[in-house]
């Protein structure tokens, strides 16, 4: 194996196995002994890499905004172009404009080859159909739930009742034809999808629920099969 190829293997391996990597773990993953990791380890350091730890104490790769940017292989700059567009079709105007501009930014770091691959990938994404569009503003919603912040606002469900909700926000999430917000209701005191077209009045209360959001996000997630699919919070 070619020493930059085996350097590329060794950067995979620190972002992919849990912290702190052992050597040994490490060598096995590129297939040298624990000696050449060692080199191996202080090549990265050289370049840029900060990787934190010695030997008999594991390593942890920190993320350096000057260590040089790593290539993809091609079925991984499919996968990037098809996540991309997908958020493309369907993602609010904040998203769409974040993905264009993140298309950019991959196409801008890429070697020419592959830059060219990005450019003219196989894989696309269409909707004929759009998600229904929301009437929030979205960008709020997700800023709250990053932060674990409590959120108010006015809600109508399928039935066209309307009520007023404050909850704790968790992910937002795609089902089918449209997005949803996956949340604890304060007022049900139980989980509930929201979809965001039927949300208005959007506030932040100020009131933090930190740190609980994954958590939470768990739970929900470990029951979602219970919802049969369906984005209306029942009652």
């Amino acid at each position: 194996m070619a020493r930059t190829e085996r350097l590329f293997q060794l950067m995979q391996a620190l972002r992919r196995l849990p912290a702190p990597a052992t050597a040994l773990a490490l060598a096995m993953e590129t297939g040298v002994s624990e000696r050449t990791l060692y080199r191996d380890i202080d090549t990265l350091r050289a370049l840029g890499a900060v990787i934190d730890g010695a030997a008999g104490f594991g390593y942890t790769l920190i993320e350096d905004a000057h260590l040089p940017p790593l290539g993809f292989d091609d079925e991984e700059i499919e996968a990037l172009v098809l996540g991309l567009r997908e958020v493309q079709a369907v993602g609010d105007a904040a998203l769409t404009e974040a993905a264009t501009s993140a298309m950019s930014k991959l196409r801008a770091r890429l070697p020419a080859r592959q830059a060219h691959r990005l450019r003219h990938a196989v894989l696309h994404a269409h909707r004929f159909v759009p998600p229904a569009a929301p009437n929030i503003d979205v960008r709020t919603l997700r800023r709250a739930a990053w932060d674990e912040e409590q959120v108010a606002f006015g809600y109508s469900d399928a039935a066209a009742s309307k009520t007023q909700r404050e909850v704790q926000p968790l992910s937002i999430t795609l089902f089918e034809a449209s997005h949803c917000l996956m949340a604890f209701c304060l007022l049900r005191q139980d989980f509930r999808a929201f979809r965001l077209d039927r949300m208005s009045d959007l506030k932040l209360t100020g009131r933090s629920f930190r740190p609980q959001r994954i958590p939470l996000l768990r739970t929900y997630m470990d029951s979602i099969s219970a919802m049969a699919g369906s984005c209306d919070p029942p009652g």
